[in-house]
């Protein structure tokens, strides 16, 4: 046995690939970072966002208070800032087609222009057009799901401490796209369910945000015809507990009884709460609601565009499963061309129905009318009859 006598630095052993860092983190160390700046704004921490020689701290307007104003002013090189998408700015009565920025904030003042439905701006208080540092923290705030409202403090990188994280914005850029080919599948096991005693789940991580997606497999489709296939964006409050304010959990349980008598399909089951705005925002969405907004006007009320989902992880997750030709059983006209941009080839779509209640009437006609969904009343009035 060998002995080091105490108090001798030994050499550390040599790196024989020369680069450790990649055997520790993997080869892509921006991607590396921009996971672990999602984690940072989630749980309320600025991280710093860098473009060239420049930079801000950057955090959400939730996490915004007396103690992190002080911090960020300690740190700033120019006066903070507040980056609002174009949908917010014009429930403040500001509107613009672009996303922009005001100045003179505090933590009242965010946290009423970020979230409060009676908050009011002059147009001339919004400065157009962003740097890149803002559109970047906005995005960032998006895949971290929380409300898309970005203080932004100009800042040197050399001034901010090592102990907070940093990234460039084009790492912030490519995440979305570098995530959407990063899944690999981590479990998998029969599940029989009622009404489809046959069934396979298949649990992928990656996407964004490495979430977990499951691929429900119904019956035995075969990957070498056209596949039945729904993209079923998750619903805690309609797939779990049957709320009356949508359509989301008759149409999951319908499509996997379906596919269980038709011989077998795909569903993806995506973790896309509240269509990508997270269920936070989406419980806000439904306060907003029950005040009289519609489920897209309180989105946007909230700062958010129509539809914030993606889906070209969905058809990573078919071609990972051998599936290159589906057919599709969706409403939502959006999600026929993402899978044909992604390279799958879509054959044939297929419409599937939910029970209307009074509840959901109002719903439903939104979808239709502002989104193009295709829904037949007459045919969901003759369901309400059955």
């Amino acid at each position: 046995m060998m002995h080091h006598s105490p108090g001798i630095a030994m050499p550390l052993p040599a790196d024989p690939s020369g680069d450790a860092v990649t055997a520790l983190l993997g080869d892509d160390p921006a991607g590396a970072a921009a996971e672990r700046a999602v984690a940072e704004v989630r749980a309320g921490r600025p991280v710093l966002l860098t473009h060239g020689a420049a930079g801000a701290l950057v955090c959400g307007a939730e996490a915004f208070d007396a103690r992190i104003a002080a911090g960020l002013k300690a740190l700033a090189q120019a006066p903070l800032r507040l980056a609002l998408t174009a949908p917010r700015l014009k429930a403040l009565g500001a509107p613009r087609a672009e996303p922009g920025t005001i100045g003179d904030i505090d933590p009242a003042r965010v946290a009423r222009l970020a979230l409060d439905v009676g908050a009011h701006l002059a147009p001339d208080d919004v400065v157009m057009p962003l740097d890149p540092l803002d559109v970047a923290a906005l995005d960032l705030l998006g895949l971290a799901l929380v409300a898309p409202a970005a203080v932004v403090a100009p800042a040197a990188a050399a001034a901010v401490p090592q102990a907070i994280l940093r990234l460039d914005v084009d790492a912030v850029r490519a995440h979305r796209a570098r995530q959407a080919t990063r899944l690999a599948i981590v479990g998998r096991a029969p599940v029989p369910l009622e009404g489809a005693g046959e069934t396979e789940f298949v649990v992928f991580r990656g996407g964004e945000g490495l979430r977990d997606q499951v691929a429900v497999v119904v019956g035995t489709p075969d990957p070498a015809q056209a596949v039945p296939v729904r993209l079923h964006s998750a619903c805690l409050t309609g797939d779990l507990f049957g709320s009356l304010k949508c359509d989301c959990g008759d149409q999951l349980r319908d499509t996997v009884q379906r596919m269980a008598r038709e011989g077998g399909g795909i569903l993806l089951y995506l973790d896309q709460e509240g269509r990508g705005n997270g269920i936070a925002n989406k419980m806000r969405a439904y306060n907003l609601q029950a005040q009289g907004f519609d489920t897209y006007d309180a989105d946007a009320v909230l700062g958010f565009d129509l539809d914030q989902r993606r889906f070209d992880f969905a058809a990573e997750m078919l071609r990972q499963l051998g599936v290159h030709r589906v057919q599709l059983i969706t409403n939502n006209p959006l999600k026929v061309a993402a899978l044909k941009a992604a390279g799958l080839d879509v054959v044939a779509e297929h419409r599937v129905l939910g029970r209307p209640t009074a509840e959901n009437v109002r719903y439903l006609a939104a979808k239709r009318d502002r989104t193009g969904h295709f829904i037949d009343f007459d045919a969901l009035a003759a369901r309400a009859t059955d």
